[in-house]
């Protein structure tokens, strides 16, 4: 499994070149319909470069949108069928989590109102924990308990959280981050909780819209075969614009989210709820048909432990959902090193996560993602490079009405995809060419994940520190 685990960087890289290739023999096979001979030109005065001026013959065109969507519709059919047959599944030893096992081995069973006990993990949080709180406290349904994990902190968190009259729990010799804090604190808390005494999970630098909660509780209430549900996330204001670059991700993914009908890519660790029987059946699951240690709801080695829960429970059959009104904002990051760090973390995570679970039914989804983020990698590489020689190789500037219109094409699904952002959500987007250098640099964290896990390089955690504001007004409001 170890070598497995080093070898899916390769695999994915070896895949979508593999495709890339296929898809030029493809174009290049198809020929051009103009007799002219291609154009000449001299790159730097010294290399001579051939270029055609000519659009793709309409059997190239035609190839490829019919091979892209005969893709994505497998994929999404596919997707489909495996979900409907987990849902459906009455092995409760492979599935223990399903929907069928679940409802039967609870038909004529109260478990009592719904009620939710809020876990906050935290290090050195002491800048955000109050608004995060405060958050809380206003909901529409307000929880019925508040516990601050407080991991290994050397700043006032602890405080922070006392003067909020919320309890406190201290992590003890915890050298596993937060998945190992939270592990401590669910030892202590599963076993005294009923199915319906809910647990949710949320960071420290999110704020809950006002009617998560309310809506949340709702879904639980109405479906007892739910195991989770998860958060959409979007981003604070501020940060200029690399902030507005990382809103305008998060909102084409809520957006996906809301075309998917809640169905869940990740239970994004700003805030998911879990029922306890589900995470009390993962802690049992570890170590035998599930990755990590025995005992443990989070497994300590995952760089990303939200996904790697998500793709436990839905091992395990487990029904799970984003709706739409449950909405979180979540903190951007405030500059290009941090972001370099964060979604390192995510792409690695997301790798090693692959290779802990292989190829199984519950995890052909997100190889597919991978294998789409490769080719995505590949393809815009090409198309900023095939431009900028151009630019260079060209004495005068030429128009391609077929490039042109596809480029409009392009540039207004960037505008649509974020409309709901306000106008410099759309103003970003109809730029262009800024996000496409945004998707450049996030192109090269991905190619350095994959580099890193095939070279069996250490991953490390890097937690981001806050800047310390003046709290005194949320603290008060929380208190």
């Amino acid at each position: 499994m170890g070598r497995f685990q080093r070898a899916v960087g390769l695999v994915i890289v070896a895949l979508a070149g593999g495709a890339a290739v296929l898809l030029w023999f493809a174009i290049a096979a198809g020929g051009t319909q103009v007799s002219e001979a291609p154009d000449e030109g001299l790159l730097f005065g010294a290399w001579k470069v051939v270029y055609d001026t000519a659009a793709p013959s309409s059997r190239v065109l035609l190839a490829a949108a019919c091979l892209a969507i005969l893709f994505a519709v497998g994929v999404a059919l596919l997707e489909r069928r495996i979900t409907n047959r987990f849902r459906r599944s009455a092995n409760s030893g492979a599935t223990p989590l399903a929907p069928k096992v679940v409802m039967a081995q609870t038909r004529g069973v109260f478990a009592g109102p719904v009620t939710v006990t809020v876990l906050i993990p935290a290090h050195n949080e002491e800048a955000s924990l109050a608004g995060t709180l405060t958050s809380l406290i206003s909901q529409s349904h307000r929880p019925e308990r508040i516990v601050v994990v407080a991991d290994n902190c050397t700043d006032s968190t602890v405080a922070v959280a006392r003067r909020a009259r919320v309890e406190v729990f201290e992590s003890v010799h915890n050298s596993h981050k937060k998945a190992g804090a939270l592990n401590q604190a669910l030892t202590s808390l599963l076993p005294g909780l009923s199915d319906n005494e809910i647990v949710m999970v949320m960071d420290a630098d999110t704020a809950l819209d006002a009617g998560f909660l309310e809506h949340a509780v709702r879904r639980m209430t109405d479906d007892r075969a739910l195991m989770a549900v998860g958060g959409l996330f979007y981003g604070e204001e501020g940060e200029g614009l690399l902030g507005q670059f990382q809103r305008n991700e998060y909102i084409r993914y809520a957006r996906e989210m809301r075309r998917r009908r809640g169905r869940v890519f990740v239970l994004t660790g700003t805030a998911s709820l879990f029922r306890p029987r589900a995470l009390r059946t993962v802690a049992a699951s570890r170590g035998d048909s599930l990755p990590g240690r025995r005992g443990d709801v989070y497994d300590t080695a995952a760089l990303t432990e939200d996904n790697e829960l998500t793709i436990a429970l839905k091992s395990l059959g487990a029904l799970m959902i984003s709706p739409a009104a449950c909405t979180v904002v979540t903190e951007v990051m405030p500059t290009w090193r941090t972001l370099w760090a964060q979604r390192l973390r995510w792409q690695r995570g997301a790798l090693e996560n692959l290779g802990a679970y292989g190829v199984t039914p519950q995890t052909f989804r997100y190889w597919a993602q991978q294998l789409g983020i490769g080719y995505g990698v590949i393809a815009l590489t090409s198309y900023l490079l095939l431009i900028l020689l151009m630019v260079l190789s060209l004495d005068d500037w030429v128009w391609f009405p077929f490039w042109l219109g596809v480029g409009l094409l392009f540039t207004a699904e960037r505008v649509v995809t974020v409309w709901s952002g306000g106008w410099r959500a759309r103003l970003l987007g109809m730029a262009l060419f800024p996000e496409l250098f945004f998707a450049l640099f996030l192109n090269v964290v991905y190619a350095k994940g994959i580099i890193d896990i095939s070279l069996g390089r250490q991953a490390r955690w890097k937690h981001v520190t806050h800047t310390l504001r003046d709290e005194r007004d949320d603290v008060a409001k929380v208190a």
